[in-house]
Formats: structure tokens, C-alpha cells, sequence
């Protein structure tokens, strides 16, 4: 059985169509159920949430409410709600394509081996994509995920997105649960719980796929491409592998600032090619995501 587990906080204006999305699928009713965690929403979340509920009466449909703040907590919740023994994160500003839950289970049927697989993320914008987007800002901005047509096993440091995910339940009996200290926590943008556990499993050996037809679409807002936003999320990236890396030992915080300084050469060359291109706002914004990454890893 699948468990889609959807965390929202404040997400009045996506969360029926995400439901929809999903409650709309080709893929048996009897086979799933959706589980949504309230993680303290203060506007109409949960209204939609019931009328969603009285619409699609043939879907297994249940709402907790999860007090502690945090995504990590709203994750952990859902694992200990859901009955099934396939866990899948879905976004609550996204929607999902119709094959997705079909996707999913006929692969963990055929790949007994897989703990783990993620999807393709393609944005859709509210209003349109700016001039200073770049493949290197997209994937930041967007959570844009496209590893070709093909099953593949991630491997290296690939991994899939969190918030188009699916794990076997045994996952987190064997590398623990997400980590508060990480995550988004209402509206500030601390995040890296789930490269936390992608990397537990890699250090175990529990393969992780990516499926091309596990598409989720993802809905970006103009207030998310504004500059303060893109500043706060960058900073707020930098922060959280300073937590993450400083968790597992100071040898692992030292070989990310060694990484650090790597990434720091390849934007400098990728800045200037943009500005020979005559993209100059696109150089500008990597050098901002660069800078501000850096002052969060070094506790700024």
C-alpha cells in the first residue's frame, strides 16, 4: 500500500489542486491513501483540506495536525500515521502528473533492491520565468529536476528532491528519522533534512532511483523571485550544511568549506563565460547565490 503524505503550512491556494492532482490518478483507490499533516496553519489549509474530503468521498483521506513547528516534525508525524509500506512526499504547492502512483508502485515491484526513489520537477509560473534565471539558479529556485528518460540509480551526490520522494517504511527503522535541528520551520527557509537521510542511506549502501515518469509540476509564486527571497533561501542553504555537515563531525564541516572554495572557482568561470554571452544578471545572480552560501556555511 502507498502512503502520500503531503506536510502543508499555509497553503490555502495549492492544496486542493494537489490533492485533486493525486485523488485523479489512474491508479486504484484501494491501493493508497493520502495523509495530510497540518503543521499549525493559521489560514483556511484545513477548510480546503475537508472539502476536498467531501468531494472525493471513494479516496482513504485523513488529516492530523502535527503542534511541534517544523517540516522535519510534519515529515516525522506522517511516518507515524501512514498504514502503508510505501511512504511518498509530495509538496503542497505542487501537482502531480496522472501516471504518478502507478509509477511508483510498479517500480517498487520490480526493484525489490530500491529503499528510495525521486521524480522530475518541472516549474510552473505564476507570472513568467525572469531574464536572470539560469540552469545554475533554476534547480536553487525551483526544486527543477530532470535526470533524462531513463530508471537510473542515483549515485555520488545525486539525490532525489524531498518533496517528490518515495521510500520503503524499513528506511527510517534503519538510518532514523528526519532532523528537526533541520528543515523549513514556518516561514524561515532552513532546509537539508532530507539530504541528511539520503546520504545515511548511501553510507549504507540502499540504492536510490530516479523514475523520469514520477513528474511533479511545481507551482512558483512571484514572491518567490524576488530578491529577498532569493537572498534569504541562499543564505539559508549555507546555514544548513553548516548544521547538517557540523552534525556528523568537524572532518565533514571541513571538507564542505573545502568544497566550498572548489564551487567558488567553477563561478567564477561560469560568471564570466555568462558575461561574455552577454548575460550579465545571470552572472550576478550566481555570484549572490555563491556569496550568500558562503556566509551561512561560516555561521553568518
Amino acid at each position: 500500500m502507498l502512503s502520500v503524505i503531503i506536510c502543508t503550512y499555509n497553503r490555502r491556494k495549492y492544496i486542493y489542486n494537489c490533492l485533486k492532482s493525486i485523488a485523479e490518478n489512474d491508479f486504484d483507490a484501494s491501493k493508497y491513501e493520502i495523509l495530510v499533516v497540518n503543521n499549525n496553519s493559521t489560514d483556511d489549509t484545513e477548510v480546503e483540506c475537508r472539502r476536498f474530503g467531501s468531494d472525493y468521498p471513494q479516496i482513504n483521506f485523513s488529516i492530523c495536525c502535527e503542534t511541534s513547528q517544523g517540516l522535519s516534525y510534519a515529515r516525522n508525524r506522517g511516518i507515524e500515521e501512514a498504514k502503508g509500506d510505501i511512504l511518498v512526499y509530495v509538496d503542497d504547492d505542487a501537482t502531480v502528473n496522472r501516471e504518478y502512483l502507478s509509477t511508483i508502485a510498479d517500480f517498487f515491484d520490480r526493484y525489490p533492491d530500491a529503499m528510495a526513489a525521486g521524480g522530475a520537477i518541472y516549474p510552473v509560473y505564476d507570472t513568467e520565468e525572469p531574464k536572470w534565471m539560469s540552469k545554475y539558479t533554476r534547480e536553487l529556485i525551483t526544486a527543477y529536476k530532470d535526470e533524462g528518460r531513463r530508471v537510473v540509480r542515483m549515485t555520488g551526490s545525486r539525490f532525489p528532491s524531498g518533496g517528490n520522494a518515495a521510500y520503503r517504511r524499513e528506511v527510517f527503522d534503519r538510518v532514523g528519522y528526519f532532523d528537526p535541528a533541520l528543515g523549513r520551520r514556518g516561514n524561515l527557509l532552513i532546509s537539508g533534512e532530507e539530504k541528511a537521510i539520503f546520504y545515511s542511506m548511501k553510507r549504507l549502501d540502499m540504492p536510490i532511483y530516479y523514475l523520469p515518469s514520477m513528474i511533479l509540476y511545481h507551482i512558483i509564486p512571484q514572491s518567490k523571485l524576488t530578491k529577498q527571497y532569493f537572498d534569504n533561501l541562499t543564505l539559508s542553504i549555507g546555514r544548513s550544511e553548516r548544521l547538517r555537515t557540523l552534525s556528523v563531525s568537524k572532518a565533514v564541516f571541513g571538507k564542505r568549506l573545502v568544497a566550498e572554495g572548489v564551487k567558488w572557482i567553477a563561478t567564477i568561470i561560469l560568471g564570466i563565460g555568462l558575461t561574455l554571452r552577454l548575460s550579465p544578471e545571470k552572472a550576478a545572480k550566481i555570484f549572490a547565490f555563491r556569496r550568500n552560501v558562503t556566509r551561512g556555511l561560516l555561521g553568518h
